[in-house]
């Protein structure tokens, strides 16, 4: 489920309980638990775009990557994944067709098995890609 961009803004308990009011519960259903994960929707493999499949590959693989800035350390400085430690987050380029320079999409992965994010919006947004789907 994808928050609306405000809901997923607010801080503190006002998002706990919104968070708890538009999921149904108390508990984060996703399998990374944080405060930033009301901001954070989910995305099934198969509904990603067929260049995020490269990406995900090329990872697996170590590379070569298209961009100096693939593998590069992922700040998380927009708050909108889990707070983890610095070097935790990973982030790759999903190249979009036609575009002159990186684009807005990206692969964030995190140090966690199969913990892969998707956003298309540069950042402001994420998917956690399951990959059961």
């Amino acid at each position: 489920m994808r928050f609306p961009p405000l809901a997923a803004a607010r801080s503190g308990a006002a998002a706990a309980v919104l968070s708890a009011l538009l999921v149904g519960g108390g508990a984060v259903a996703s399998p990374v638990a944080g405060a930033a994960t009301a901001s954070v929707g989910d995305i099934c493999y198969s509904a990603l775009p067929a260049q995020a499949y490269d990406t995900l590959e090329l990872i697996e693989e170590g590379g070569p990557f298209p961009y100096d800035q693939d593998g590069v350390v992922f700040q998380n400085r927009e708050g909108v994944l889990p707070s983890r430690s610095t070097g935790y987050y990973h982030e790759y380029t999903v190249i979009t067709p036609g575009s002159d320079t990186r684009g807005a999409r990206r692969i964030v992965t995190g140090e966690g098995n199969d913990e892969d994010y998707y956003t298309a919006d540069h950042y402001a947004s994420f998917d956690l890609v399951d990959r059961g789907c």
